[in-house]
């Protein structure tokens, strides 16, 4: 990998169109027609990731397909004009309607109905010849990305995330690709599932065994994790907040993350760090256009340190040392 590299972080993945309805008194009825307190349109899917990590300072390159309809240009415009993101290996293509996805939140979470077409080429191809880059993102699936080896080889950390299974079959081969990963962080519904264990704990312990940095999300409730390089270990609680709309926390926590470990923080600081980040994306409707960026954690760091709060004065200390 040459000094300087081509981007700080490469990702590809899906990209959806995202309108986020927020404050519904309760779910949709058959027949019924009820109206939302809030609305968020913006790119989601593996934008919201992207978005994350260019807003925390990061070169970041995507590669996804586009199409030419108006949803399509949305996107583009706002990425690459709007966000700064390189899109040079990305691709619109004519006649491909992009997915669109409903989020409806409502009682703290949300349900999600989507639309879409298979994409026109296998991202694969998009991503053939990956730029050099200090990171790089991917979604796993039973088929491992072949820039995947390709970025880790170079010496690329690569950050490896997953999602839900809708066949409830959690297959353990899923897990294979992360021989090539630096880091997995799956949530701790997802980390149970794979692994075949009862608790957050004992997952962890599991795919501890896989990456060097391993790492369960708990929500609201925080997060855990084992990082093997530096050989600690860390536990740190989630931040209450008055959430709107959940879409995208687990892509800027994700995101977070990865700015904290190229930066080389202690661990428990990039959890804290990360956790932050995507508590503070969860005030707003939709995954990217709620992202914070640098000035909007200067804001709540300002705000809490007035607070006079004792326990998030110390554990967040560590931001003024961090803070542009």
């Amino acid at each position: 990998m040459s000094d300087t590299p081509d981007v700080d972080v490469f990702l590809s993945g899906l990209l959806f169109v995202d309108v986020v309805f927020t404050g519904l008194p309760q779910a949709p009825e058959l027949g019924k027609e009820i109206w939302s307190d809030g609305l968020g349109t913006g790119p989601g899917g593996i934008a919201n990731f992207a978005v994350a990590l260019s807003r925390l300072g990061l070169r970041t390159g995507l590669a996804a397909a586009f199409g030419d309809d108006f949803y399509g240009r949305y996107c583009w415009e706002t990425l690459e004009s709007g966000e700064g993101i390189d899109l040079s290996r990305s691709r619109r293509f004519p006649g491909w309607p992009m997915p669109v996805t409903a989020a409806l939140a409502y009682d703290g979470d949300r349900a999600l109905v989507t639309h879409g077409l298979d994409s026109p080429v296998p991202l694969d191809d998009l991503a053939a010849s990956p730029p050099s880059c200090r990171a790089a993102v991917v979604h796993l699936t039973e088929h491992e990305p072949t820039w995947v080896r390709e970025v880790a080889k170079a010496g690329g950390k690569v950050f490896a995330d997953t999602g839900w299974d809708p066949a409830g079959a959690w297959s353990p081969r899923l897990l294979e690709p992360l021989a090539d990963c630096h880091a997995f962080l799956p949530n701790e519904h997802e980390a149970m599932a794979y692994t075949r264990t009862g608790t957050a704990g004992q997952a962890l312990s599991r795919l501890a065994d896989l990456v060097p940095l391993a790492v369960v999300t708990r929500g609201a409730a925080g997060a855990l994790a084992v990082d093997a390089t530096t050989g600690e270990t860390a536990q740190v609680d989630g931040l209450h907040v008055t959430a709107v709309d959940p879409t995208g926390a687990g892509d800027v926590f994700g995101a977070a993350m990865v700015a904290g470990t190229l930066s080389g923080w202690p661990l428990a600081d990039r959890l804290r760090f990360a956790n932050l980040c995507a508590a503070l994306s969860v005030r707003g409707p939709g995954g990217a256009p709620s992202t914070p960026d640098w000035a909007a954690v200067a804001g709540w760091w300002r705000d809490t340190s007035a607070t006079g709060d004792p326990d998030l004065s110390r554990d967040y200390a560590f931001l003024d040392d961090i803070l542009p």
